[in-house]
């Protein structure tokens, strides 16, 4: 590929988590292309409203504005977390590439090193996860669920300082800010399954861009083809449950590049009712499995565990 001379403008939100992930996305293609990247920093929505994600639009806040500066020529990519995506396609721009994903597990952050078993009766559980707090439900009916909001260390310090006995976090946002020492149980997925794409990161770039921009060939390089069709899958389920990216639905895709088998889970926010269900195929047909796990778990009942969230409406309409 033959280098420019411009710089790598990389569109990213500010916290701590969003930088050290874009940044390794924007080092990546810097060495790649071979010009300089700068990372630039963008104020969402979903920073500035501190209310819980259900009632201002979902996790799709998180990508609005980003998209925005995108759109408008101000970067040339933009990195996201992929599972604060909407399902919905957005007009002028493409998923360039899905990197290879880290761990895509939920993960315990206690108090004095206890596990989920061994908290006490009535622990207090932070999660900003409408998902994670259901199947933390399921888990443990006792335990004082609560819903927080706020960056990585912002909720280790409510566990530090004595506010909640544990948090729930994401594996891969730990492993990405040098944060692991402050798990202390990793969630098999029978007990916590997974967001849709979580551990996975989307680079986009403009739909225009896609095949001819400047760095279309080093982002073709950055994709990873087992990644994407995982993603492709859950987000597949996703969108065909019509559910929001805040609803309590999990999803978690295994392949090897040719085989693919996908986990899906609806389950009602008080944990005491849940769907699940699994199907396996090709991975070229990743999509097709999604939509068809998601019709087995609406013939399971899933519709009436999904009836009651507000976000699903908004969701079908592409809100997150």
């Amino acid at each position: 590929m033959t280098a420019t001379t411009t710089t790598l403008r990389v569109g990213t939100r500010g916290s701590a988590l969003a930088l050290a992930q874009s940044g390794q996305v924007a080092d990546w293609l810097s060495s790649t292309v071979g010009v300089p990247a700068e990372l630039v920093r963008v104020r969402t929505e979903g920073d500035v409203d501190r209310g819980p994600l259900a009632t201002i639009g979902g996790t799709g806040v998180f990508v609005t504005g980003v998209r925005a500066r995108l759109l408008s020529g101000e970067v040339d990519v933009v990195v996201h977390s992929l599972k604060d995506l909407p399902t919905a396609a957005a007009d002028g721009i493409a998923l360039a590439a899905v990197p290879r994903r880290e761990d895509p597990a939920d993960v315990l952050c206690a108090r004095d090193g206890l596990t989920l078993a061994e908290l006490p009766d009535g622990a207090r559980v932070g999660t900003g996860s409408p998902r994670r707090a259901a199947q933390l439900r399921a888990a443990r009916p006792d335990l004082d669920v609560r819903a927080v909001r706020g960056n990585v260390d912002t909720r280790l310090g409510m566990v530090a300082d004595g506010t909640l006995d544990a948090v729930v976090l994401a594996a891969a946002g730990l492993a990405r800010i040098g944060r692991e020492d402050a798990v202390t149980e990793r969630f098999t997925e029978d007990v916590m399954l997974p967001a849709p794409g979580q551990g996975a990161l989307a680079v986009e770039c403009r739909l225009a861009d896609r095949h001819t921009g400047p760095y279309a060939s080093a982002l073709a390089r950055l994709d990873d083809p087992v990644s994407r069709a995982e993603v492709r899958a859950e987000r597949s389920l996703l969108g065909a449950l019509e559910a929001g990216c805040s609803a309590p639905v999990g999803a978690r895709a295994h392949s090897d590049g040719v085989r693919l088998t996908l986990t899906g889970l609806v389950i009602a926010p008080d944990g005491r009712r849940q769907v699940r269900g699994e199907i396996s195929g090709r991975a070229a047909d990743a999509a097709l499995l999604g939509r068809r796990l998601a019709q087995r778990l609406f013939d399971d009942g899933a519709a009436a565990l999904l009836g009651d969230l507000p976000l699903r409406a908004a969701a079908a309409a592409g809100g997150g």
